[in-house]
């Protein structure tokens, strides 16, 4: 139990940290900087210090702390709630960014410092995380430390299963994203965070259902059981595949680079006439009504 308690005072002091960060980065910085590079890293470096403590607990709570998937998928929901009120519009994601700029929402510059933003904070997040795993607060961190040099591959599936599986769940994030973008935060965040956790609990046993490039680059890049290249395919292609396809479901066509609709009809706002009346018909009316 120390350390779960261990656990969550860091997930509380990286939530803490991150929101006094984005706080003062928003008072002293310029609003476009702030949006488009500032809130992009603190929210990855939010999101990707946490995934990485949360990955410890999953690797090593079971046996070493005696954690059950209850506890680990409740802790999942509620981070994803905490990161949800607290991003403060950031998606901390590079597909949310490369949807955006297909849907128009974004330019090209804009789109490449949010993704520049997104790597430089998942990397920086690593780093801090180890350097914290470093002081042994608790013996999870201890153990953690010691493999950290020998950290084995999330991919526990073959590379074409990995893409499926990673595109399948970066497909309906995206698709709920767009269904729910002008809900309500109250409804949109919890509905968000409870389709992470049901990701995470089917997906997580083939590849840790990361569905974020930049996070699954910090987190298992690095590791030894794959090359660089089956990593790309499956958390890199594999999601860009499942948002370009859940855009197309979503809009019908990718507006960013053609505007015809490939799956829906548009209906026209000028109803015509079903059927053409014949002169005589036309003259007959016109006598009747004399």
């Amino acid at each position: 139990m120390a350390s779960l308690n261990v656990s969550l005072c860091f997930f509380f002091a990286t939530c803490a940290i991150c929101e006094m960060a984005r706080r003062a980065s928003k008072a002293l910085l310029p609003a476009g900087t702030y949006a488009s590079f500032v809130r992009e890293a603190v929210g990855t470096a939010q999101l990707a210090a946490c995934c990485l403590e949360m990955r410890v607990l999953v690797e090593l709570g079971p046996w070493a702390g005696g954690f059950g998937p209850d506890l680990l998928l409740t802790l999942v929901f509620l981070l994803f709630l905490v990161h949800g009120v607290t991003f403060d519009g950031a998606s901390a994601n590079p597909t949310v960014a490369l949807q955006e700029f297909l849907m128009v929402e974004a330019s090209l510059p804009n789109t490449l410092l949010k993704l520049s933003a997104q790597v430089l904070g998942a990397q920086a997040a690593c780093a801090l995380t180890q350097r914290c795993w470093a002081w042994e607060l608790s013996e999870l961190h201890l153990l953690q430390s010691l493999m950290a040099v020998h950290c084995s591959s999330t991919l526990r599936t073959s590379v074409l299963q990995g893409m499926l599986v990673e595109g399948a769940c970066t497909f309906f994030f995206h698709l709920s994203l767009l269904h729910l973008q002008h809900s309500l935060l109250v409804y949109r965040v919890p509905a968000l965070a409870l389709l992470v956790t049901v990701m995470a609990y089917t997906a997580g046993p083939y590849t840790s259902a990361f569905f974020n490039p930049a996070l699954a680059a910090s987190v298992t890049f690095h590791c030894a059981g794959n090359t660089l290249l089956e990593y790309a395919h499956v958390y890199c292609l594999g999601p860009v595949a499942g948002m370009i396809l859940a855009v197309l479901l979503h809009q019908g066509h990718l507006p960013r680079l053609f505007q015809r609709n490939l799956f829906y009809r548009q209906k026209s706002k000028y109803r015509t006439p079903r059927g053409k009346l014949s002169p005589g018909s036309v003259d007959t009316k016109i006598h009747k009504g004399e």
